[in-house]
């Protein structure tokens, strides 16, 4: 399948790859099929890509690979919803917000992570409701 993307230009996609968002990200109900893309296998971001809104990309981080203390429990309802059999299947990743004129501003959404499940592909963006995390937290320490 191709894609013609505002931010990568014209891209071929595999389907089997797209993620149907069962709960969607707030405030994009109606759009529910997206994709993570790696322009640079080095980078710690992805791309988190609509395929219903092209112009649509989210910048999106695991925080597994930052050294943070964040753990996220899912309910029974998103673990059905998912449809997840084996905890190994799940991809937990945070929307991120990176400032143009400054990147060591990024924040990363610590509150509302998105959950896939890789086994069928499948995701979710959930909130962690009580849990203290932060909308906006900063990805690096101010100096």
């Amino acid at each position: 399948m191709i894609l013609n993307t505002s931010k990568f230009g014209e891209i071929e996609i595999e389907e089997d790859r797209i993620f149907n968002f069962v709960m969607p990200i707030i405030g994009f109900d109606e759009l529910t099929k997206f994709i993570i893309l790696e322009p640079n296998k080095d980078n710690l971001f992805k791309w988190l890509q609509s395929i219903e809104e092209p112009s649509l990309a989210f910048p999106i981080i695991s925080v597994a690979s930052l050294d943070y203390d964040y753990s996220v429990d899912l309910s029974d309802n998103v673990v059905n919803e998912l449809d997840i059999q084996d905890p190994d299947s799940i991809l937990v990743m945070n929307i991120t917000s990176i400032p143009q004129d400054n990147p060591r501003g990024t924040t990363i959404n610590l509150l509302a992570p998105l959950i896939f499940n890789i086994d069928n592909q499948t995701a979710a963006q959930i909130v962690l409701s009580g849990s203290g995390y932060d909308i906006s937290y900063p990805m690096f320490k101010k100096d």
